[in-house]
């Protein structure tokens, strides 16, 4: 009885509408799913980071080239990204209203939507590199390498935009190893062909900042070629084998631009706040901008463990609301709270005392071994507010509250962190510091807004 009582102090008695599972089954059920996607987050994040270390023997300006392609490449992918959130919440839905035939036809139809999209960003990212590049705010003294970088990215872009619809339909029906495995291969590929081309190994050319866009466009063609041979087998749940169609129809459609529509206009909102963030920090010099770079390598680390729980949360939060049971939705969201509090418990004291030395890891420049080190305690105090915000977001997004999300993206990220961040790095004087204290404030702000939202519950009416 003491486990059942558990569960049911995570809920409101005139909310539960059935049965009720035991604590153990589910934390079992949400790390079943979760940890494939924090390891493969973790995993993408790791890549990131050896792709900074391993340009990094090339000089700061080296890694500022590399790192300045970041925000525009996210930009040109946010209709894919919020093309995703739509297929993701709706294949969730269909799972759990065992509409087998309805799950395949919302992947088909995103399979072909994501084609049109991703050839149309490729193109408009190749022929317009530079000025989007200058735009950002990158030196004259690295432009040519991040022009480079970012043409060379685009040719992938198609196959990685794939590659992420494919995935985000299966971890919707709850297949998150897919994924993994998918991108384990696409980093092996990556790390290796990075070592290779960049200092010129064995048979191969010395390509240096080219070198490591080659292996990161190589990687992502492996990773698409893989998830798309997982469609062709015969018995699993998604599969080109099982009788569906290929055309755009209303009734298909519908739910899923319902959801992504807004998660596009939150992928905006995102897109512009951190463009603008990225390219208020370059203009503090190459050598705040290298620190601001590795400091996030680190940190996307440790996002990747809440992005890992928020993913499991979206997707048990979708499957249960298709399954007409609401109460377990709000349980599975406040399983994934209190795993990203025990989560981001770990990482504060990493980052605490132990921010020099992986500071270090990515550059033995002094200067920015320093600053990177008093950067990562800022970093600590963080990681709560963040790991947990993500979850909460996810939560939301399964559901389809993706309107509320944008909003919130709106305000936070678009308003909130530019605007503070301008005004603690310049007027006030604090430089690459301001910064961070910025951007821990719009993720405790975004924290707040998320919680509130999810405890009205609000988003448990939302029908697709």
């Amino acid at each position: 009885m003491k486990n059942l009582f558990t569960v049911r102090g995570m809920i409101k008695p005139n909310q539960i509408i059935g049965d009720l599972p035991q604590t153990k089954t589910v934390y079992n059920n949400f790390i079943k799913m979760a940890w494939p996607s924090a390891l493969e987050a973790l995993l993408v994040g790791l890549v990131g980071a050896v792709d900074t270390m391993m340009v990094g023997g090339l000089g700061k300006h080296a890694i500022a080239a590399v790192g300045i392609t970041n925000q525009p490449k996210y930009i040109l992918l946010a209709m894919i990204f919020s093309l995703n959130v739509g297929i993701t919440a709706v294949t969730a839905r269909r799972k759990g209203q065992k509409n087998q035939t309805g799950a395949n036809n919302v992947l088909r139809t995103g399979i072909l939507l994501s084609t049109i999209i991703s050839l149309t960003m490729s193109v408009l990212g190749y022929v317009f590199a530079r000025p989007i590049l200058l735009f950002a705010g990158a030196e004259n003294s690295y432009i040519k390498d991040a022009v480079t970088y970012l043409r060379i990215i685009m040719f992938s872009i198609p196959f990685q935009s794939l590659n992420l619809t494919i995935n985000a339909a299966q971890r919707g029906c709850g297949k998150t190893k897919i994924s993994m495995w998918t991108n384990i291969a696409s980093n092996l590929v990556n790390i290796v062909f990075n070592y290779l081309l960049i200092n010129g190994i064995w048979i191969f050319p010395r390509l240096e900042v080219a070198g490591a866009a080659i292996a990161t466009a190589m990687g992502a063609c492996v990773a698409f070629i893989i998830s798309t041979a997982t469609m062709f087998r015969r018995h699993n749940y998604l599969s080109f084998y099982h009788k569906s169609i290929w055309t755009f129809r209303r009734n298909i459609l519908n739910p899923i631009l319902k959801v992504s529509s807004s998660a596009f206009v939150e992928q905006v909102f995102m897109r512009i706040g951190f463009f603008a963030y990225a390219a208020i920090i370059a203009r503090l010099g190459t050598t705040s901008y290298s620190t601001h770079l590795i400091c996030m390598n680190i940190l996307s680390l440790s996002f990747s463990f809440g992005d890992g729980l928020s993913i499991a949360a979206s997707a048990l939060v979708g499957q249960n609301l298709g399954a007409k049971r609401s109460d377990l939705s709000i349980i599975y969201g406040k399983t994934g709270q209190r795993l990203a509090f025990m989560v981001s418990t770990v990482i504060f004291f990493v980052f605490m005392f132990g921010g020099e030395f992986l500071v270090s890891l990515f550059s033995n420049e002094q200067a920015i071994i320093s600053l990177g080190a008093s950067i990562m305690i800022i970093a600590s105090f963080t990681t709560h507010a963040q790991t947990s915000q993500v979850v909460m977001s996810g939560c939301l997004r399964g559901a389809g509250d993706t309107a509320y999300t944008a909003v919130t993206s709106f305000i936070s990220i678009a308003l909130i962190r530019p605007f503070l961040t301008w005004l603690l790095c310049f007027p006030l004087g604090l430089d690459l510091y301001g910064a961070w204290i910025a951007l821990g404030l719009d993720q405790m702000f975004r924290l707040i807004v998320s919680f509130r939202r999810f405890s009205s519950g609000k988003w448990s009416m939302i029908s697709l």
